[in-house]
């Protein structure tokens, strides 16, 4: 279905010197740079479930893709990527 985002698996590495919240992110940005991921990224609720992380770590590593300019949230709709 158009529109609608496929979870790609995100990984967190416990021995990684990366914080879990940059991890996500990168992987995230990675998604969508290689074209898995967009014009929906996954909702908060799926990427906590998916990584077991806390709401706050993954809300931060969606943070850095905002204010990268990568990707924007629709309040009550999700976070979306960003035309280029």
């Amino acid at each position: 279905m158009p529109g609608q985002t496929v979870l790609v698996p995100i990984k967190i590495d416990p021995e990684s010197p990366d914080h879990p919240y940059v991890q996500v992110a990168n992987q995230l940005r990675a998604g969508i740079e290689s074209g898995k991921y967009g014009p929906v990224l996954p909702s908060i609720m799926d990427l906590t479930e998916e990584t077991g992380l806390a709401v706050g770590t993954v809300r931060r590593a969606i943070g850095i893709l905002i204010d990268e300019g990568i990707a924007y949230t629709v309040p009550g709709r999700g976070t979306f990527v960003t035309k280029r």
